[in-house]
């Protein structure tokens, strides 16, 4: 279906936890058992099929800057990272996913979200730096669970935050294109950016596409030329 979303109760991501962790307030109390903790169950299945799949599980903290009264930077802190979050955005790849999946289902031309494996270049120096910590890293068709290995082994470790730079660093830079090689770092055969908020033009692409082949009104992609000269048009460049 064309919709809009409203949101109804607008919770903060810290509220909803609150309430799944037994300490609802007068808005998230009413919402716990018809809404949040069924929401809680979805994703405990979501997480079993993404352990599964072993996608790339670096350990990239997010940084927040406090500003003071005046203005200026009082402190950088590291905001606590909930299951509320991961609820978010487990649920996110899977509507890429489905996107990908209901267009190609509808033989429709779409700009997909792609990510190669590591070049043979950057596996090397990445070999060469966990050399130099006693660790090793294989050889051949590397997968993402090869990676997780590594990050899981310096969990705890001082140089924890250095390995997964450094591990980040190696990898590919995701693209947009219309040949899908599928996302190494997701470990997805198929994914198109879909999910608000709408940043690129390509993923404005993805919702054209879906609004055409659903035949959900106007909006529609039109449907001219080859995919590839249609995705030059709308400047699916490499970024």
């Amino acid at each position: 279906h064309r919709i809009m979303m409203k949101s109804a109760a607008k919770l903060s991501y810290q509220q909803a936890q609150a309430a799944i962790d037994g300490a609802p307030d007068d808005q998230t109390g009413p919402l716990l058992e018809p809404i949040l903790k069924p929401l809680w169950d979805a994703y405990a299945i979501l997480r079993e099929g993404r352990s599964r799949r072993q996608p790339l599980e670096l350990d990239m903290p997010e940084r927040k800057i406090l500003l003071d009264k005046d203005g200026k930077v009082d402190r950088v802190i590291v905001p606590a990272r909930l299951d509320a979050h991961k609820l978010i955005e487990e649920m996110m790849i899977q509507a890429n996913v489905a996107a990908a999946e209901t267009l190609e289902k509808r033989k429709q031309a779409l700009v997909y979200r792609i990510h190669d494996a590591p070049s043979m270049a950057k596996q090397e120096t990445l070999r060469q730096f966990l050399g130099t910590l006693e660790m090793s890293l294989a050889h051949g068709n590397l997968r993402s669970n090869h990676f997780n290995q590594i990050l899981a082994r310096v969990e705890g470790e001082p140089f924890q935050v250095m390995v997964n730079e450094m591990v980040l660093r190696s990898q590919s830079q995701a693209i947009y294109s219309p040949e899908n090689i599928g996302h190494f770092g997701l470990n997805l055969l198929k994914y198109a950016h879909f999910t608000s908020p709408i940043r690129r033009y390509a993923d404005l692409i993805v919702h054209r596409a879906l609004v055409a082949s659903l035949g959900l009104g106007v909006g529609g992609l039109a449907m001219r030329g080859s995919p590839r000269r249609r995705c030059r048009a709308a400047s699916c460049a490499r970024r």
